[in-house]
């Protein structure tokens, strides 16, 4: 077996909504499509992958260096050893032929996309779900069924008020979700009453996430934590630059309740970090790192390992995204929840069509891959890159 062909898209995500640091007026995506020569139920196998919300389409990577050495490659180099299937750890070893270490920036985006595509082409090939492929290959082959999910929204927007805000909130929790989470930032006079608005609409602030993506130095972070605390919230997300390992560090000093970041590191070395600097407190915090930023699952399972040596449960990670491939991992290697953008980012946000939200968790679709022909409009786009 063999891959035929790569292609890849990109296309627009632009939305009028912005968080503390960035609006998406502009953002893009890369979509990628692996095509093989496999076919299962009369169907030529085709792997599709994008990267996440929140960085930019990495087109130049993917056609400078990363799709050539794939495409280059001898298919006797990227196949397993029993040459029925690809290897994911062996693409990727190509795709990272002659990349120095560190630097994980944007290339680890681009790396990402295309695991993503070789993920779903796996799976299709042993004709799995991705969930159920992973659970059998690292796991003890039964896979959660349901899955926790949160309603990420709340960002700032033009024209919306404190009404509209808890219109939003109100509309999540009649969609099935039980946690909700919204931006802050921007002023914490104006948070506050953000916050407080959406306390009114939830049953508890248990029920509350908020994330500041990033935006504060230490000393906002601090007023922000004093402020946030008698709130008892979900969890208090990002509240510094993401490598800002002291600031982290300090703030757990000045707040006990739940904190959640890492989705803005991308390596297996970087997540370490945070583990060995961060101050994160494996009995309550969070770990949002997301594959499709992070050079793919391989990388991410790598990091799963590093966590396991450091004491902590797969169950403290709930990844950034909002994407199928996070909930397939989530399910088959026994994540503790996923991320979910209702009618945000779309057709990438959300999951299987006709698959309801229900008391906070979702149930995972028996279609082979990520799942992601169980998404129409989704599919839509993904045919039209294979195309």
């Amino acid at each position: 077996m063999k891959i035929v062909d790569i292609k890849e898209k990109v296309v627009p995500i632009k939305s009028s909504i912005s968080n503390a640091y960035i609006d998406f007026s502009r953002m893009t995506a890369s979509v990628v499509a692996i095509i093989t020569d496999v076919e299962k139920n009369g169907k030529r196998v085709v792997g599709y992958g994008f990267n996440s919300n929140g960085r930019y389409a990495p087109s130049g990577l993917l056609h400078d260096r990363f799709i050539p050495r794939l495409v280059e490659a001898d298919s006797k180099e990227y196949v397993n050893d029993e040459g029925s299937n690809l290897d994911p750890y062996k693409i990727w070893d190509i795709l990272m032929t002659d990349e120095k270490p560190g630097g994980h920036g944007e290339r680890s985006v681009a790396v990402g996309t295309l695991d993503m595509a070789v993920w779903d082409a796996v799976a299709k090939i042993e004709d799995k779900p991705l969930y159920q492929l992973l659970s059998d290959r690292y796991g003890d082959g039964k896979p959660d069924h349901k899955v926790f999910v949160y309603a990420a929204g709340g960002y700032y927007q033009p024209g919306k008020g404190l009404a509209e805000l808890q219109d939003e909130m109100r509309g999540y929790l009649n969609d099935g979700y039980s946690v909700v989470k919204m931006k802050i930032g921007n002023s914490l006079e104006e948070d506050l009453h953000r916050i407080e608005a959406v306390l009114e609409i939830v049953p508890n602030g248990r029920s509350l996430a908020v994330d500041a993506n990033g935006r504060f130095d230490l000393e906002t972070a601090i007023q922000y934590a004093e402020k946030l605390e008698p709130y008892n919230l979900f969890w208090y997300e990002e509240a510094g630059d993401p490598l800002d390992y002291e600031l982290q560090a300090e703030l757990t000093k000045h707040y006990k309740n739940a904190m959640a970041t890492g989705e803005n590191l991308f390596s297996m070395q970087d997540a370490r970090n945070l583990i060995r600097y961060g101050g994160m407190r494996q009995d309550r915090d969070y770990l949002q790192f997301d594959c499709a930023l992070s050079y793919g699952l391989v990388e991410y399972i790598r990091i799963l390992d590093m966590l396991k040596k450091y004491g902590w449960s797969s169950r403290r990670c709930i990844p950034h995204g909002g994407h199928q491939m996070s909930l397939n991992i989530a399910a088959g290697l026994g994540l503790g929840g996923n991320e979910s953008y209702p009618g945000v980012f779309e057709p990438f946000g959300g999951f299987a069509d006709d698959v309801p939200v229900e008391s906070g968790y979702v149930r995972m679709p028996d279609v082979p891959g990520v799942g992601f022909e169980a998404k129409s409009d989704l599919m839509k786009l993904l045919h039209s890159v294979a195309e």
